[in-house]
C-alpha cells in the first residue's frame, strides 16, 4: 500500500485533531513525527508532524481538510 502525505506542520495538536477528523470520516491515517522524546522542540525538521493516507483515500483526506479551513 502507498502512503501519501495530506498535512504537514509542528503543531502535534493541531495533527492529533485532524487525525480525528479523517478518522471520523472512515479514512484510515497514520500520524509521522520526528519529535524527540519528551522534549518539546520545534526547530525545523525535529518538531515535524505529517499525517498520512492510503493514496486511494487522499482525495477525500483532502476535501475533509480543506472543509475543515472554510
Amino acid at each position: 500500500m502507498k502512503w501519501v502525505e495530506v498535512f504537514r506542520g509542528n503543531d502535534e495538536l493541531q495533527a492529533q485533531m485532524l487525525k480525528g477528523l479523517l478518522e471520523s470520516g472512515g479514512i484510515t491515517v497514520r500520524l509521522w513525527s520526528l519529535r524527540v522524546g519528551p522534549y518539546p522542540v520545534n526547530v525545523g525538521r525535529m518538531g515535524e508532524v505529517r499525517l498520512l493516507v492510503p493514496e486511494e483515500e487522499a482525495q477525500d483526506a483532502l476535501k475533509l481538510l480543506g472543509s475543515a479551513r472554510g
